[in-house]
C-alpha cells in the first residue's frame, strides 16, 4: 500500500526547485519498466467483484470517486480501494504501471513517455483537460515586472511535479515566443503540491504559479493576481489527460476495464449537465463523509465544469500529438508511439466518437 503524500497530510512542504534539464529519476523509470514488464494482477476479486486500488487528490473528488457515489459503476463487478493522495500524474501512472495500483492518469504527454520507455499500459478514457469555461492559466502578482515570455529568463515557476503538464504548458508557450531551448533551460520550475502554490506565489517565494480548477478559481476571487498566459488561448478545449490500466490486467479483467469506463464516462456527463450547484453539494457530501486526515472542501464551491471537452472522454490521437514537440524537443522521446500502443476506445461503449451531440453539451457556466 502506498503512503499518503505530503499534501494527504496535510503538511507545507518546502519548495523544491530542479532546473529544466532535471527529468524523472532514471531510477524510478527503470524500476517502472522491470515490474510492469513481468508483474501480473495484484488486484483482489470476491465474488466477481473487481477492488480496483487507486490514488486520489486533497480537497478534490475525482470522477471514479464521483462515478461510485453516484452508483454508475457496477457493483457486481468493481469497487474502489484508495490507498493514498498524490500530487503527481506521472507518479501516478508509474504506480500503476508497477502494480502498487490498479489505474492511474496523467496528462497525455507523460503517458507516451512512459509507454515510450517500453511500459506496458494503455488509456482508455480522458479525465481531465479544459473547455471554455474551465481551464488552467499561469499567474503572477498584480504588481509584477513580468510581462513576457522572455521576463520568465531566471524566474521561478511552480508546478506539481517535473514531467507533467506544467512543465509541457511553460515549454510550449515559451518556444511560442520565440525563446530558444537554451534560454529555457534558465528557467526554473519548483514543484509544489496545487493547495500550496497560490499562497508561495503570494509570499514571493515563486514568481509564477500554475493553477487550475478550484485554486484557480478561489484564487480569481482573492484577487491580487494577473493572468500571464493561459491554456485555453494555448490550446483552446482540449482533453489533458486519460486514466491508464496494465495491458496485462486489461487482458485479465475486461469487464472489470469497461465498468470503470462506463462510469467514469457517465460521471463526466452528470457533471457537464447536472446544475453546477448541485454538483458542488455532491462532491461536498463525499468529502465531509470521507472524512481524509486534514481535508477540507473549502475549495469545492469554486468548481465550475469537469474540464473534459470529448463525448464521455473519448480519446483521439491529437490528445497525445499536442505534446509530441515537447517531448522529442527535450529527448523525452525519439518518436510518438504509435496510437495503438497509446490507447483503446474499444471499452466506450457510450461514447463511439469524440463529437457530442447538441443535448450533451452543458449549458453556459458563469466564471
Amino acid at each position: 500500500m502506498l503512503t499518503p503524500t505530503a499534501a494527504a497530510r496535510g503538511d507545507r512542504p518546502r519548495p523544491r526547485g530542479r532546473r529544466w534539464a532535471t527529468r524523472f529519476a532514471g531510477a524510478a523509470v527503470a524500476s517502472a519498466l522491470l515490474l510492469s514488464g513481468c508483474s501480473s494482477s495484484d488486484s483482489d476479486t470476491e465474488g466477481g467483484v473487481t477492488t480496483l486500488r487507486y490514488q486520489g487528490w486533497a480537497n478534490q473528488v475525482t470522477l471514479p470517486e464521483l462515478a461510485e457515489h453516484l452508483g454508475f459503476f457496477d457493483e457486481r463487478t468493481i469497487k474502489l480501494d484508495w490507498v493514498g493522495n498524490t500530487i503527481s500524474g506521472p507518479q501516478d501512472i508509474q504506480s500503476a504501471a508497477t502494480g502498487q495500483t490498479d489505474f492511474g492518469g496523467a496528462f497525455g504527454g507523460a503517458v507516451a513517455k512512459l509507454v515510450g520507455s517500453g511500459a506496458q499500459i494503455k488509456a482508455v478514457i480522458n479525465y481531465y483537460g479544459g473547455d471554455d469555461i474551465d481551464f488552467g492559466a499561469y499567474y503572477v502578482p498584480a504588481d509584477s515586472p513580468i510581462r513576457t515570455a522572455r521576463d520568465l529568463i531566471g524566474k521561478k515557476i511552480a508546478v506539481n511535479t517535473l514531467g507533467g503538464q506544467n512543465e509541457a504548458d511553460v515549454f510550449n508557450y515559451l518556444r511560442q515566443q520565440g525563446l530558444s531551448v537554451d534560454d529555457i533551460k534558465k528557467v526554473e520550475l519548483v514543484t509544489l503540491p496545487p493547495v500550496n502554490q497560490e499562497d508561495a506565489l503570494r509570499r514571493g517565494q515563486v514568481d509564477v504559479a500554475g493553477l487550475s480548477g478550484q485554486f484557480k478559481q478561489r484564487a480569481d476571487a482573492a484577487g491580487g493576481l494577473r493572468i500571464l498566459w493561459d491554456q485555453h488561448s494555448q490550446y483552446g478545449p482540449f482533453n489533458g489527460g486519460p486514466y491508464v490500466f496494465r495491458t496485462d490486467f486489461i487482458a485479465e479483467n475486461p469487464e472489470a476495464v469497461r465498468a470503470f469506463v462506463d462510469g467514469v464516462g457517465k460521471a463526466i456527463q452528470w457533471a457537464r449537465l447536472t446544475p453546477r450547484e448541485e454538483v458542488v453539494r455532491v462532491q461536498t457530501e463525499i468529502i465531509d463523509a470521507r472524512k481524509r486526515p486534514n481535508e477540507t472542501s473549502e475549495t469545492l464551491k469554486y468548481w465550475l465544469s469537469p474540464g473534459v471537452p470529448s463525448y464521455y472522454g473519448y480519446i483521439v490521437d491529437e490528445d497525445f500529438e499536442r505534446w509530441s514537440d515537447w517531448l522529442i524537443s527535450t529527448g523525452a522521446v525519439k518518436e510518438l508511439p504509435a496510437p495503438s500502443q497509446l490507447y483503446t476506445n474499444e471499452f466506450n461503449d457510450n461514447a463511439g466518437t469524440a463529437v457530442q451531440p447538441a443535448d450533451a453539451v452543458a449549458p453556459a457556466r458563469e466564471r
